[in-house]
């Protein structure tokens, strides 16, 4: 028990410092931007599931590959917030509210969001790279997926996962979020599995340049 101890504040250590403290101190008033997502996400869900509303959380939210590029990517930023019709909704508002929470705590709101946006991103672009591919090529997707729906909030949820992972040391937690990607692809080969991996590639980018960033100015005199 005590391996296991000094094993999990080694992983989760920092990480747990980092959200302690605004957590006991201003509880949900440390997280808004969170809670604004876990909402929107929520409403999004009702109104698609209205007979008079799934057209048009589609007109807004939904990406496909078939769409033009200009209109998938004026759909993306809402994309992150409608969550499959074919998942429990509550599962991904629970993913919402502990990873952005989490990361709005230890990033801030706005570089939240930005992780966020460029995990969905990469996953969106990546269908439209991989159906240019074709099925014959080993990065590459068969047509029959360009009408179907990206992701949603899961690949923001996957991004940040493994961006927080990597910033705060916790690298267990990090590979077990990639390992369970690889195998989801591996077990169910579809185009959100793909999409996973494209994100967590894109966080992955993200990752080297603050790397690089970081020791550009700590080499920087004075």
């Amino acid at each position: 028990m005590n391996t296991l101890a000094r094993w999990a504040r080694a992983e989760w250590g920092p990480l747990y410092a980092t959200v302690r403290g605004p957590l006991l101190k201003r509880r949900w008033r440390a997280v808004p931007m969170t809670l604004g997502a876990v909402c929107l996400t929520a409403l999004m869900q009702v109104v698609q599931n209205q007979s008079w509303g799934y057209g048009f959380v589609q007109d807004i939210g939904a990406v496909r590959a078939q769409d033009p590029l200009w209109l998938a990517l004026l759909r993306t930023p809402l994309s992150l917030f409608v969550p499959a019709l074919d998942l429990p909704v509550w599962g991904a508002l629970a993913q919402i509210l502990l990873v952005f929470g989490i990361a709005e705590i230890c990033l801030g709101w706005w570089r939240t969001l930005a992780v966020a946006y460029a995990a969905t991103l990469a996953g969106t672009m990546y269908a439209r790279v991989g159906i240019w591919l074709g099925p014959d090529s080993p990065l590459g997707l068969p047509a029959s997926d360009a009408p179907v729906v990206d992701t949603g909030p899961s690949a923001a949820v996957v991004g940040l996962a493994v961006f927080l992972g990597r910033r705060y040391g916790a690298y267990v937690t990090a590979a077990a979020v990639i390992t369970a990607m690889v195998t989801e692809v591996l077990l169910k080969e579809n185009l959100a599995g793909k999409e996973h991996l494209a994100a967590i590639a894109g966080v992955g980018m993200l990752c080297g340049l603050s790397t690089l960033r970081h020791r550009r100015t700590s080499g920087t005199p004075g």
